[in-house]
């Protein structure tokens, strides 16, 4: 494997990381409009190297778009999206995903006819060292390349502890097992960065515990880790950072102790004015997460 040794360990060389190291994503003044609509207003926000960061939000505050500008699915109406050093901003999503981005989107989207296997193979043509003559005459390299992407992804399966038939049509999958099979994929074709759009919907407690446990083991690979999640026990539990977005734009930027006290969060979330926002803060402060967040997200899901 190239950027990890193997799923699971840490290389005893590896860079520094977290909210200390260096900015692997830059997003600046990004804006994105949609005829009169502005889904994301002038956003900036910084995702490091080797960190868990959580972008959270009400429904509609442009969560999703701003993924979408980043991965190259949009172009912003405005603002530049760097990463790693290098302008990306509206780049094809193919050269984005060859430059180490991948993403999970927020309804699967696996090739239900295809196996297991293959929807992991799948996500390695940006790895995959062999050309189109090769396919057509089989050639050795083409057998060695065939070879090695079946290992990467029966290794990629094992390392989310897929326990679904690899043979078998993965439509035919549980809906955990089909999350965890997508993220299989994205990860086969070894990231520097991870974007995850809600990976927690549609789970129940039993399967978000394993999740919670999979985005720590990505995380000790050095893979940083960007997600959209509206579990906010979840978020609260996995991240080192929080971005918080309303209405396109942030507002706030923290560590989940700082976000959940936070007045102008508790007011996006619970539709209070300042005043009581301030006192809500006060009230919240020895609360859990999912008796702050978790009935008003219930509602808007």
């Amino acid at each position: 494997m190239s950027a990890q040794t193997a799923p699971g360990a840490v290389s005893a060389t590896a860079p520094r990381t977290g909210p200390g190291s260096p900015a692997l994503l830059e997003v600046r003044d990004m804006t994105v409009a949609f005829g009169g609509v502005t889904a994301v207003n002038g956003l900036s926000f910084d995702a490091h190297q080797g960190e868990v960061l959580s972008v959270i939000g009400p429904n509609g505050a442009g969560k999703t778009s701003a993924f979408n500008c980043i991965t190259g699915f949009y172009k912003p109406s405005a603002g530049r999206v760097l990463f790693d050093g290098r302008d990306i901003t509206g780049k094809r999503p193919a050269i984005i995903a060859g430059r180490g981005i991948a993403r999970t989107f927020q309804n699967l989207r696996l090739f239900g006819e295809l196996t297991v296997l293959d929807n992991v193979r799948a996500g390695m043509h940006v790895r995959l060292r062999q050309n189109a003559l090769d396919a057509v005459l089989h050639t050795p390299r083409y057998h060695r390349s065939e070879q090695h992407a079946t290992d990467e992804a029966h290794r990629w399966l094992d390392f989310v502890r897929s326990t679904g038939d690899r043979a078998a049509a993965v439509r035919n999958l549980p809906y955990g097992e089909q999350r965890r099979v997508e993220i299989a994929r994205a990860l086969a074709r070894e990231p520097k960065m991870l974007l995850l759009d809600e990976p927690a919907a549609g789970l129940n407690h039993g399967e978000k515990d394993q999740l919670l446990a999979l985005l720590r083991r990505i995380s000790d690979l050095g893979t940083t880790v960007v997600l959209i999640e509206h579990d906010m026990g979840l978020v609260m539990d996995v991240s080192e950072r929080i971005v918080v977005l309303n209405y396109g734009k942030e507002i706030a930027d923290g560590t989940p102790r700082e976000i959940r006290t936070n007045p102008e969060v508790i007011e996006a979330y619970l539709g209070s004015d300042d005043a009581e926002a301030h006192a809500e803060a006060e009230h919240v402060a020895h609360l859990s997460d999912d008796e702050i967040f978790g009935e008003r997200e219930e509602g808007r899901s």
